[in-house]
């Protein structure tokens, strides 16, 4: 698969340990950074890796902030985008099982790197059931997306 990953400032050295565990898994990488610890915006980060997921040329995305939480609102506010922020391996494998989720959002100073590896290995690793119930689910709430959202 090819993976697209975004941190900010406060994500970033995590992004980067997470980096090659995606690679030796075998998937492709596309880092749309950031590299630093300067403060930045981290919408600005979630949004490329929104774009690439929800036209396809991401298969997933995974975004990184301090908490997880401002990157998991900016994805969850892109249309087709189902993020989930995910702090243990039970979520990671049950939002992919039950959600179909396409992108996974961490926090640096939440986990470590070891768990965080294990997550995203999970969830990289975990298929969507089909299962009727799910799907339903699933439907129902991209029904609410296209009820609110504003089109142009």
């Amino acid at each position: 698969m090819k993976i697209a990953i975004g941190a900010d400032h406060g994500g970033y050295r995590l992004k980067d340990e997470l980096v090659p565990i995606i690679e030796a898994l075998g998937h492709e990488i596309e880092d749309v950074g950031c590299d630093c610890e300067q403060s930045v915006d981290y919408p600005d980060y979630a949004l490329p890796v929104c774009e690439m997921v929800a036209s396809g040329k991401a298969d997933r995305g995974i975004l990184i902030c301090g908490t997880g939480i401002g990157m998991s609102i900016a994805a969850n506010k892109y249309p087709g985008i189902r993020c989930a922020l995910v702090h243990d391996i039970f979520s990671a494998k049950a939002t992919r099982e039950h959600n179909d989720t396409n992108v996974l959002a961490m926090g640096e100073r939440v986990i470590g790197p070891g768990v965080a590896g294990e997550i995203v290995k999970v969830w990289l690793e975990t298929l969507f059931s089909n299962e009727g119930r799910h799907v339903g689910r699933i439907e129902k709430v991209m029904q609410l997306e296209n009820r609110f959202s504003v089109h142009p």
